[in-house]
């Protein structure tokens, strides 16, 4: 247990866990996902927390990612803090692109990190191993992936045979079970080892795929539920949020909507002479094609960014187009981690770079995907009543100054 009252990380205090907490991001999780499940009897404890927890609407950080928002949740700060600006980003300092997967380029201690360098016994679980070392970083407790649960260690992990301790197939990366892997080692570790803090991440395999109040949705809350029960039985107190929603990104005929930047500005400036960077972009694209409604563009030094704002923002399907200044302050993002221009497009559409590059016969589905303003909307559901946060405002990284904080 933590020593002492309370514990500072980025400019905001926390309270030390009075039982144990469990913070829960359900990757992809639009609001009326849980709404639909409830309201077609898929989710009674869901349902149940509704009358008698706290069930907020709040928003994600820019973009609706999922690497900014993971790292926004467990530092309780946004990009600017911590600086994930996307799965994906271009190094100035390296002259390449590449994963922001590793802690190197994280710039803030995680809630997670010091709780346990308090004293807490921590364990986190997340879907995909991307996350893993990003969330794991500096801290002393369990921390492993479904991907990989059959590789873990206790020097690494925190945990010899993860495959063996939950007892469970190991999943594949492209499934629901990805996801329920990881509830069924929560509860695991809570009827074995009782943490103090734990941390849950799901993969969005599901929301890509079905729309909310759908058959498969709603059995994907169903399995949920079950086990956010269990551990409402084991005397967890649960912070449940998201770290983006979801959107159809198609047109009337089920037909992807898509702007290929990339095209664009090589046939307005010369092929190659700007760079289209898609945040988006990791290892496991099969269900998105790594089209995603926000991209950044590097624009060669003799072309005027307010001319390129100004022609980008005319593209159909655009939101909103900014310049990087602009950009950062409206979205709280790190100036060195964007581009000259950010580009954001409306609700069903995405961005892309050329149409050569992006693979879609993976697709067995209408394109849904996230990215942009439009997936902001994200839930915020506790097992327990609490006092609202100060002015009004509610975001996904508010989750742990709820859980510690503001408890009734």
């Amino acid at each position: 247990m933590i020593d002492g009252p309370t514990i500072e990380v980025n400019g905001r205090r926390y309270g030390r866990p009075r039982s144990p907490i469990v913070v829960v991001c359900v990757d992809g999780c639009e609001p009326e996902y849980l709404d639909r499940a409830v309201e077609h009897g898929a989710t009674p404890w869901l349902a149940a927390v509704q009358k008698r927890g706290t069930w907020l609407v709040g928003e994600c950080v820019m973009p609706s990612f999922t690497n900014p928002n993971n790292l926004s949740i467990v530092t309780g700060a946004p990009p600017s803090v911590h600086g994930i600006s996307g799965n994906y980003f271009w190094d100035p300092n390296a002259g390449i692109e590449v994963m922001m997967n590793d802690p190197k380029y994280l710039r803030a201690e995680t809630i997670l990190a010091r709780l346990a360098a308090a004293g807490a016994t921590v364990a986190v679980v997340t879907a995909k191993d991307k996350l893993r070392r990003l969330l794991g970083h500096r801290l002393t407790g369990v921390c492993f992936s479904s991907e990989k649960a059959n590789e873990t260690t206790d020097a690494e992990h925190g945990i010899a045979d993860g495959l063996g301790f939950v007892g469970r197939p190991l999943p594949s990366v492209y499934s629901a079970e990805l996801s329920e892997f990881v509830f069924a080692a929560g509860v695991r570790l809570m009827e074995t080892m009782r943490p103090d803090v734990m941390y849950l991440s799901t993969t969005d395999y599901v929301q890509h795929k079905h729309a909310p109040g759908t058959p498969a949705a709603d059995a994907f809350y169903r399995m949920m539920d079950g086990y956010l029960a269990r551990l409402d039985e084991l005397g967890a107190t649960i912070a449940l949020t998201a770290d983006h929603g979801m959107n159809a990104k198609t047109d009337a005929a089920g037909r992807p909507q898509v702007v290929y930047l990339q095209d664009v500005v090589d046939a307005w400036l010369g092929p190659a002479r700007a760079r289209v960077i898609l945040p988006i972009t990791d290892p496991y694209v099969v269900h998105h094609g790594a089209l995603g409604s926000y991209a950044t563009i590097y624009l060669p030094p003799d072309v005027s960014v307010e001319d390129a704002v100004a022609q980008l923002a005319r593209l159909p399907g655009m939101e909103v187009v900014l310049d990087r200044k602009e950009a950062c302050r409206r979205f709280e993002l790190p100036e060195d981690r964007v581009g000259d221009v950010v580009v954001v497009s409306e609700r069903h559409t995405v961005v892309g770079t050329s149409a050569s590059r992006h693979d879609l016969s993976g697709l067995d589905a209408p394109l849904r995907s996230h990215g942009g303003l439009s997936e902001q909307r994200v839930p915020l559901v506790l097992n327990r009543r609490t006092r609202p946060a100060a002015g009004g405002r509610v975001r996904n990284f508010d989750a742990f100054d709820l859980v510690l904080n503001r408890l009734v």
